[in-house]
């Protein structure tokens, strides 16, 4: 049973979103402030993180537009490298995404955990809210890829609001009780930006470096949009729209959100506080509104998992189209059109995770590094498409061509490098053993493509 197109611009459009938008922003900017250690190097961080994470939507809305298929995140490197290559890519791709939803399940519990649980709260009902929100997710998204997309839009348009809510800190008077820095809103700017009063051993392109791991995983996830390759109508025109729409909103919300953190609570403060959105709020209406907030953060990151159920089955569909999979987990439920095999072992993956993951920061520089191999393959592949069409003197009508080629993906990839090599630098457990799990999807494929042959061939006599 093949895929068919049912998403249109909106529906895409807030896939990219709800890709983009998981708990990082919520989460990931005291990280941030505290690697930056002064203002200003945390903002250009955050610029500098919007201006290569447009680069890279444009790259991959070409490469989309220019190569679109279900499970399209696989398919890229099987078609423009080898088979073996995209398996290996996505393999440490998949534990990734179920490792960064199954932290980012944790973290929004961790709001609802005392609403739900005010007295005996502990690992235990951690782990009853966690699994509970991902079983019921997977029950919508069992429904059908369509109920699963207007979900989506729903718990996107709470999570837009939330962030909207904290932007508003800006221009509302916070209760007395807060205590904030002695830098006063007018002096913002000439504090902020021009303060060059900071200890001797500051440096401040190492500290903007070691910025870029949590800048760019808050930034990432967009290039999944490819795995929708067979589910977009009309991919060619919907593909730059919805992501070019989707990337500048959330470019505009991450900014203006982290100005509001700032000017609400005060950099310092920033550094050390481990909910955001309670904090902020919190200020502007009182205790109460630490309730409201809490349950629409949990809400918020649901949308999160729920985007990542509808996007990581499409990729073994794919891998199993190129027979390095078996052929279940291209099942496709005709009137629903979900993966059910695979939307199953997902979430069963995700839940099994559930057992093994502390915290969102203990999970970070593993997923950064992870994806960073993945955006440095995928967006590659972009100079292998245009050089193939050259030579063959065929180009798609109607194809989607990013401005600024090659220099912009060049940058693009340069910037995603960079990130690998600083968490090489950072932390070389953790790249020790990105590299050895990379390496042992060379045998697992070898492996499943002989067992799937063997038993294909049996079939038949």
């Amino acid at each position: 049973m093949q895929i068919k197109p049912q998403l249109r611009t909106l529906d895409l459009t807030m896939i990219v979103i709800g890709l983009v938008i998981g708990m990082g922003i919520f989460r990931t900017s005291p990280e941030v402030a505290a690697n930056a250690q002064v203002p200003w190097v945390f903002f250009v961080a955050w610029i500098l993180g919007a201006t290569v994470s447009m680069i890279g939507a444009l790259t991959f809305a070409e490469i989309g537009s220019r190569y679109p298929a279900a499970g399209g995140f696989y398919k890229i490197f099987s078609h423009c490298y080898h088979p073996a290559f995209a398996f290996m890519v996505n393999w440490i791709i998949v534990i990734s995404n179920a490792a960064s939803t199954a932290g980012v399940a944790i973290m929004g519990a961790e709001y609802i955990l005392p609403i739900i649980f005010p007295e005996a709260a502990g690992d235990l009902h951690m782990k009853i809210i966690t699994i509970s929100a991902v079983l019921i997710l997977y029950g919508v998204n069992f429904l059908g890829i369509k109920t699963g997309s207007r979900v989506l839009n729903v718990l996107m348009f709470v999570k837009i609001a939330l962030i909207l809510l904290i932007i508003s800190s800006i221009f509302v008077e916070l209760a007395p009780l807060v205590i904030r820095e002695t830098v006063e809103p007018q002096d913002f700017v000439s504090t902020a930006f021009l303060n060059v009063h900071h200890p001797e051993s500051f440096i401040w392109w190492k500290a903007l470096a070691l910025c870029f791991i949590p800048v760019f995983f808050t930034y990432g996830g967009y290039q999944q949009t490819m795995n929708f390759g067979g589910d977009v109508l009309n991919p060619r025109k919907n593909f730059p729209r919805s992501i070019f729409i989707a990337m500048a909103i959330i470019m505009v919300l991450y900014l203006a959100g982290n100005y509001a953190y700032v000017q609400s609570i005060g950099f310092e403060t920033l550094k050390e506080s481990k909910t955001l959105a309670a904090d902020v709020v919190g200020m502007m209406f009182g205790p109460i509104s630490h309730t409201i907030v809490s349950v629409l953060m949990f809400f918020s990151v649901m949308a999160y998992v729920n985007v990542s159920m509808m996007s990581n089955p499409r990729v073994y569909f794919a891998m199993a189209e190129d027979k390095v999979m078996p052929g279940i987990f291209k099942r496709v439920n005709s009137k629903t059109q979900v993966q059910e095999f695979a939307l199953t072992l997902f979430c069963i993956i995700i839940i099994i995770t559930l057992f093994f993951t502390n915290s969102f920061v203990e999970i970070l520089e593993y997923v950064i590094f992870f994806d960073s191999v993945g955006f440095v393959a995928a967006a590659s592949a972009i100079f292998i498409l245009r050089r193939r069409a050259k030579k063959s003197g065929e180009e798609p009508e109607g194809i989607f061509k990013m401005f600024g080629y090659p220099f912009l993906p060049i940058i693009f990839v340069i910037a995603y490098a960079t990130v690998s090599a600083v968490v090489l630098i950072a932390n070389p457990h953790v790249a020790k053993w990105g590299v050895l799990l990379f390496l042992s999807g060379l045998p697992l494929f070898y492996l499943i493509r002989y067992v799937v042959k063997r038993t294909s061939k049996e079939g038949r006599e």
